[in-house]
């Protein structure tokens, strides 16, 4: 896209104002906390103490800094820009239709992709409570729910949504009170385990530098979901507050929730304890504790961070391919919107995430690991999407229309230029790990096989 034709983007898509503004404040700000508290969090990071044990605590520190800095930039852009596209818009209006293209349907396929992890993720649950049960049945019942939740309309998808994120952040918040008045010695029942577990079996770094790379891998791809609220607050009654609310508080929920609540459990926990990976850290602490029914209280919370996640990625997916069409980008049945939905969108991303649910049945040993290897580093290829974009609409924006910076980014382009750093060195040390170096591969083959196909249809809408 030439320059004068970025600048003639508009501020807010037109097409867009079809979609209903049916979100409130309250949904958005339910929404920016839960975001935050995914089933990345109560499952995947069993898998990153594992690897390295008490100094997961530093791993989550630093990509924690990294999603800061990228949730300022995307915050930034989204409160002058405000389009269920979010960073796909952006990156068109800064880079080229090939950009937003790319970043848009490679985000679509991984939350689609993502609805069928997270269903097959729930239903493992509910069959442990309810042995005998086909796990297929539970699966095809969510997927039937959070579909219908979302044709129905977006007050329907923010009402489920402050719930289910109520209910995470009380959990989690009591999660950290019961640990740390375990950690005083102060809970009933329990010694304090001072710092024993922390410098204890093999000390801090008990798997070296090599073990702490790892977890700061698995930390990274934990902080997926932060993205939602920029897209959900396109369809607020105050697109702009409800963004700048979200970004800014973006810094104390992740030093409390991710960085606090590794901290506890790191603390109470021995790091190799089996338990963290089997049943999850957050089980394996309040159970380490003794707390009667604790265990089996966090897994139903597990069960409703999936949940939330399913109905929040089937959410993002539809308005990601509705905007990706109504800009041109996109088979236009996508499109169509009835009472302020895009049901169509709505469907196909949905249809979209029970095909990869019935891969895992089919050919579990093959085509379904494909599949998540090709997602596995999208997030950072959005993110460099972000920075880019950012880079180049921040200066525009101090030089044409300042009074849109409702959000600034901090230290502009100094800390833009070391988030950009900092992804190129995630790159870099995925490449050296033999697990996630076929991820690294699988996603970059897809990337450029959508940047292609995205270059060549810009090419040939400027020529006709």
């Amino acid at each position: 896209m030439s320059r004068t034709n970025a600048d003639a983007a508009p501020d807010t898509l037109t097409a867009e104002a079809s979609l209903s503004p049916g979100l409130k404040q309250r949904h958005l700000s339910m929404i920016a906390l839960g975001g935050v508290i995914g089933a990345g969090l109560f499952v995947g990071s069993g898998a990153g103490i594992a690897a390295a044990g008490p100094s997961i605590v530093i791993a989550y520190a630093v990509s924690g800094l990294l999603v800061m800095l990228v949730m300022r930039m995307l915050g930034e852009m989204s409160a002058a820009y405000p389009s269920s596209g979010s960073f796909s818009a952006h990156a068109e209006r800064a880079i080229g239709p090939w950009a937003g293209f790319t970043a848009g349907w490679s985000f679509w396929v991984l939350l689609c992709t993502a609805v069928g992890l997270e269903g097959i993720g729930a239903a493992k649950i509910v069959t442990g409570w309810l042995p005998g049960t086909p796990e297929w049945a539970w699966v095809a019942l969510f997927m039937v729910v959070f579909c219908a939740t979302n044709l129905a309309a977006v007050r329907n998808f923010g009402e489920f949504e402050f719930w289910f994120a109520a209910l995470k952040v009380g959990a989690i918040t009591l999660f950290l009170v019961l640990g740390l008045l375990a950690i005083a010695g102060v809970l009933p029942g329990s010694d304090s385990p001072g710092l024993t577990n922390l410098t204890g079996e093999g000390g801090f770094l008990p798997n070296g530098s090599e073990g702490l790379v790892i977890g700061l891998l698995a930390s990274v791809f934990a902080y997926g979901g932060l993205e939602t609220v920029t897209i959900a607050a396109a369809e607020s009654k105050n697109p702009v507050q409800g963004v700048a609310s979200a970004v800014r508080t973006a810094m104390w929920r992740i030093a409390l929730f991710y960085i606090g609540s590794m901290a506890v459990i790191v603390t109470l926990v021995p790091w190799n304890s089996k338990a963290v990976v089997e049943q999850g850290p957050y089980v394996a602490a309040l159970d380490h504790l003794g707390i009667p029914g604790a265990g089996q209280l966090m897994n139903v919370v597990v069960l409703v961070a999936l949940l939330s996640a399913m109905n929040a990625n089937i959410y993002g997916s539809s308005r990601i391919a509705y905007s990706l069409v109504e800009r041109g980008q996109g088979p236009k049945a996508l499109g169509r919107v009835s009472s302020g939905v895009p049901r169509v969108a709505v469907l196909a991303s949905s249809v979209f995430g029970f095909v990869c649910v019935l891969l895992s049945y089919w050919r579990p040993d093959d085509v379904f690991p494909w599949l998540l290897n090709m997602i596995g580093a999208v997030i950072l290829v959005v993110w460099i999407f972000i920075a880019a974009a950012q880079l180049r609409l921040r200066s525009r924006l101090d030089r044409e229309a300042p009074q849109k910076l409702v959000v600034r980014m901090w230290a502009f382009p100094v800390l833009t230029w070391v988030a950009l750093a900092g992804m190129v060195a995630i790159f870099i040390l995925m490449a050296r790990q033999p697990d996630t170096r076929v991820q690294l591969y699988s996603t970059g083959a897809m990337t450029l096989f959508l940047a292609a196909v995205g270059y060549a249809w810009q090419r040939a809408r400027a020529k006709s």
